[in-house]
């Protein structure tokens, strides 16, 4: 793809940061202390700003942008779905919806062949956890402490990360419990077999004291995202899979953000040979390029629907235009081998290259992924792997963090950034050429964060 020209146009971007400080109330925020960059346009795995600086988006938006901006065949599809039928109500049968599902249970491991579509990740965990306690009759649902699931009511509830203590209602029927990470383990382990059997123990014990009969599901992101993409160790994933069928609990796999190549193959699950009873997803789906999500269905937990109303719903399920999207990005990924290729990049480009930076900079305590979806644990101490900065640092004591993240952006390099970790998450479809302009920002960047460590 030949790269967009830029046309800086200052007088503009700053029009366009005026109109949104005077009325665009942004996420996760304090709006009073906060500078959005103003966009002006994007393509492939770069976008940049009105002042003609380009920047490679190493975070694919929010972990969305599987096959990049601006993609054109997906616009297209996008523009003449709206030239077609731009929108019409859920409760109908629509060529575009029904080919969307089709497509998405083609793909989807086992026999989850039923798609309820969402408008995106939240709500799809919402209408799992509905549909996990109105099938078992149970309350309780089971979710780990290092995890996102959204910020919706029931999904904020079962977030385990700092995000939810200030909505946190303790809503009836939320457990949390710790989940396996070798590399800060809560259960002393040494080996990835020790700390899969002592993660499942804990589970299985959380699971007498809570009483099995009330608990109606178990949910997990088959790889953790924003909590830091900690892939599962061998067996872990079956052995929660086994808990689950001998206790009736149903098991939803979270792949909102591991979905949809993101891992180097279509579901992350596949990885690990299990097929969960539910599995939610969104992101990848269309690449974001029209807000969707959904939940794949097994046969056993469609039937319970079979003759007694699923009591839920939107106005925007299966939208036409999304669905478009869906339809477009799915054929694209499966022509251009867009999984294929993002596993290769994984395997030959992105995963060699980070684990060499780390052997270099002092401040890089673990590299762990897979596919395109990688993670740096920084540190201050290789050997205490005391982190960079504190849990939840905010303020002073984020420095080394915001240093990096300058650095980072100094270099044209745009990161994602989470507590003290930097992700390399770009698009699936990152060239080799790209993959390697990033690993060289990130190489400068690090040496920032490098005058930090002990």
């Amino acid at each position: 793809m030949t790269p967009h020209v830029i046309e800086p146009d200052p007088q503009a971007g700053a029009a366009v940061k005026a109109a949104d400080r005077a009325h665009v109330f942004h996420s996760w925020s304090a709006q009073g202390l906060i500078d959005p960059l103003a966009v002006a346009g994007a393509e492939g795995s770069y976008f940049w700003d009105y002042d003609g600086n380009r920047y490679l988006d190493f975070t694919s938006g929010l972990v969305y942008t599987n096959i990049g901006y601006q993609h054109p065949k997906v616009v297209a599809a996008v523009q003449e779905q709206a030239g077609k039928l731009a929108t019409f109500a859920p409760a109908f049968a629509i060529d575009v919806r029904s080919e969307a599902a089709r497509l998405i249970a083609e793909r989807t491991p086992g026999d989850l062949d039923k798609i309820f579509f969402t408008n995106g990740g939240a709500e799809a965990v919402e209408n799992a956890v509905r549909m996990a306690r109105l099938h078992t009759g149970r309350t309780k649902v089971l979710s780990a402490y290092r995890s996102y699931h959204g910020a919706t009511s029931t999904a904020i509830n079962l977030t385990g990360d700092p995000r939810r203590w200030a909505s946190d209602t303790a809503s009836a029927g939320v457990v949390h419990f710790w989940a396996p990470f070798l590399y800060r383990s809560p259960f002393y382990a040494t080996t990835e077999a020790e700390e899969s059997a002592r993660a499942l123990q804990h589970l299985e014990d959380t699971i007498a004291f809570e009483g099995p009969q009330t608990v109606a599901a178990i949910i997990l992101e088959t790889v953790p995202g924003t909590a830091g993409i900690m892939t599962p160790p061998p067996g872990y994933l079956a052995g929660v899979r086994e808990i689950c069928d001998r206790y009736g609990i149903v098991f939803i796999l979270d792949e909102v953000m591991a979905g949809f190549g993101r891992t180097g193959k279509w579901f992350a699950a596949d990885h690990f040979d299990v097929v969960p009873d539910l599995l939610t997803f969104a992101k990848g789906v269309n690449s974001g390029y029209v807000p969707l999500g959904g939940v794949a269905i097994s046969a056993e937990i469609a039937a319970t629907f079979d003759k007694r109303p699923y009591p839920g719903g939107l106005t925007y399920s299966g939208h036409p235009l999304a669905c478009a999207a869906a339809v477009a990005t799915l054929n694209v990924m499966a022509d251009e081998k867009v999984v294929e290729h993002a596993a290769h990049i994984g395997e030959h480009v992105l995963g060699p290259g980070l684990r060499e930076l780390a052997e270099r900079h002092p401040s890089v305590g673990e590299v762990r992924g897979l596919g395109v979806f990688w993670a740096l644990d920084l540190v201050r101490n290789k050997e205490t792997r005391e982190p960079l900065v504190p849990y939840n640092a905010a303020g002073e004591a984020n420095a080394p963090m915001a240093a990096f993240t300058a650095a980072a952006r100094k270099n044209g390099l745009w990161p994602f950034v989470n507590m003290n970790r930097t992700h390399a998450v770009p698009a699936c479809t990152v060239s080799e050429a790209e993959a390697k302009e990033g690993l060289a920002a990130l190489d400068a960047a690090l040496a920032v964060a490098d005058e930090h460590t002990a």
